[in-house]
């Protein structure tokens, strides 16, 4: 929850940004707004205005019960992917190709250029690591289950593409403005006139649109329905929504974490190794250990089969997690503290490959420690599926007052929703 709540902030502000393109490219005078803020804020006036208005449009989406928000995230894929691959088509028409960025030789071999890609492989499956651990809170919305397996071929192939045109973007920026250019806002900040500025618009929408996406499936569901299982009784998933992202965006200050707090975005890049096993324990036990077959009461009562020990713990998760965790440790420190960096020896290698390593030893050791010293009475047959939330109503009720079936579902799907 604490994690989802930081990259909510940090994407909340980073979404402003996109919103300062789409505004100046409408209106170029905005980006000479005075500036009425001390500089120990961290923030100018023309900045927190675009924070808020971005703030402002993202706030009644979030509040969007999650099963309706199919045609947010088609219209996201569609939006999105179109931007990126005008975005490669302009920049290499600016530039009459896609650069030299192909052409250059490695600067490293051998040992270090293995472990460096074995470091960017981590990276970016790290970058989904909060998305392996929530995708619980989207899929119980599935209408079939199967239709979570495309995402094992879509996510990867997604991902690859976006890497492709961006570095084909950068490459192609060296040779129009004289330096790699990653960041597609800053990209976009370099188009003046009426064209450029219209595709700047165009490029900070496709962003505060994908800003708003990443906020929905990675942080703020995830983070509101953490608390409905905190606090059922006070807190459903819509006021779980409002109390995350007024935290987040205001309250946790985001502008001061990412202009003044290295070390801390660091250290929040490297959270993976905590959620990797977390995600590995999950799979592990679903699949491998209960083989798909639970007692779904039982997972809502305190004292069912499923608490193991009176503290409510599962040994064999406790330990598959240590033996993740504990190695990725020290080259993590030396992540966020660079001087730390000749205590660690050897570590670092492993955090080199920090989800690798994090998701494929909690896997097998929790899965072979449950399969050497089960817990008899967590193990089923076949699955016990829980009640309805709520009795279906007769034929006659339907009858007296009119009432359709379809209604009634709605209304248990979005139950979680009333505040």
């Amino acid at each position: 929850m604490t994690t989802a709540l930081f990259w909510h902030a940090i994407q909340t502000y980073t979404g402003s940004t996109a919103m300062t393109q789409m505004i100046r490219a409408i209106w170029p005078s905005f980006l000479n707004i005075p500036n009425h803020i001390p500089e120990s804020v961290g923030i100018t006036t023309q900045q927190m205005v675009s924070h808020l208005i971005f703030w402002s449009i993202q706030f009644p989406i979030l509040l969007t019960p999650p099963h309706k928000l199919q045609w947010f995230f088609v219209f996201k894929f569609v939006v999105v992917s179109i931007t990126c691959i005008a975005v490669v088509i302009a920049m290499c028409k600016k530039a009459g190709g896609s650069g030299d960025i192909w052409k250059q030789e490695y600067k490293v071999d051998g040992a270090m250029r293995s472990w460096l890609i074995l470091s960017s492989l981590s990276s970016i499956t790290g970058g989904w690591a909060t998305m392996a651990t929530n995708i619980p809170d989207f899929t119980r919305y599935l209408k079939r289950e199967q239709g979570v397996y495309w995402q094992v071929l879509f996510l990867p192939l997604i991902q690859l593409c976006l890497g492709l045109f961006g570095i084909i973007s950068t490459s192609a920026a060296k040779v129009v403005y004289g330096q790699y250019i990653w960041d597609p806002l800053a990209l976009a900040a370099e188009w003046e006139g009426p064209s450029g500025r219209a595709g700047a618009f165009f490029v900070g929408f496709a962003w505060v649109i994908a800003q708003i996406g990443t906020n929905l499936s990675a942080n703020v569901i995830s983070c509101a329905n953490d608390m409905t299982s905190l606090f059922p009784k006070y807190i459903n998933i819509r006021r779980g929504v409002i109390i995350a992202t007024v935290t987040a965006a205001w309250i946790m200050v985001p502008w001061k974490i990412i202009h003044s707090a290295a070390s801390l975005l660091s250290f929040m890049s490297g959270l993976g190794i905590f959620l990797a096993p977390i995600a590995a324990i999950m799979g592990a036990d679903y699949w491998i250990v209960k083989r798909q077959h639970v007692d779904v009461p039982a997972l809502y009562k305190a004292r069912g089969r499923y608490r193991y020990n009176e503290a409510g713990t599962n040994w064999r998760a406790v330990v598959a997690f240590l033996i993740s965790v504990v190695p990725n440790i020290p080259g993590m420190a030396a992540q966020v503290n660079p001087s730390l960096t000749k205590g660690v020896g050897g570590a670092e290698y492993v955090y080199d490959m920090f989800y690798i390593w994090g998701f494929t030893s909690a896997f097998v050791s929790y899965s072979l420690l449950s399969r050497f010293f089960p817990e008899q009475s967590t193990l089923i047959e076949a699955t016990i599926p829980g009640e309805p939330a709520f009795e279906e109503i007769s034929a006659s009720e339907e009858k007296a007052d009119g009432s359709e079936g379809g209604d009634e579902k709605t209304a248990v799907k979005t139950a979680d929703y009333e505040v």
